[in-house]
């Protein structure tokens, strides 16, 4: 008998639903963005994150248009920065800062 496993993309979209697993996927696509393709990294992750939450969900709690979220999570998407204050509130999360390294 074939054993049965899940689509990659089902356990993560699974995972993702937990903030705390969302924060941590967010963050190692961030710090593997520092060497290339940022932006298309970080979107990528973000809408995995936003898929795991479901898009019409999002877009009820963030009145932002499915239309206008999907655009601007697509890979030529350019969200404008209360955007993403807006989009990481609805699903529980915070944007944060910290120091890379100590400035000499």
């Amino acid at each position: 008998m074939p054993k049965r496993t899940k689509k990659y993309e089902e356990s993560l979209i699974e995972a993702l639903k937990d903030p705390k697993e969302a924060a941590a996927y967010l963050n190692a696509h961030l710090e593997e963005a520092e060497e290339k393709d940022a932006e298309e990294l970080f979107l990528m992750a973000l809408r995995d994150v936003a898929k795991a939450y479901g898009m019409t969900e999002i877009s009820e709690r963030t009145e932002l248009g499915r239309e206008s979220l999907y655009k601007a999570l697509s890979e030529s998407g350019n969200p404008k920065l209360s955007t993403l204050w807006i989009l990481f509130n609805a699903i529980g999360l915070r944007l944060m800062v910290e120091p890379k390294r100590k400035v000499i």
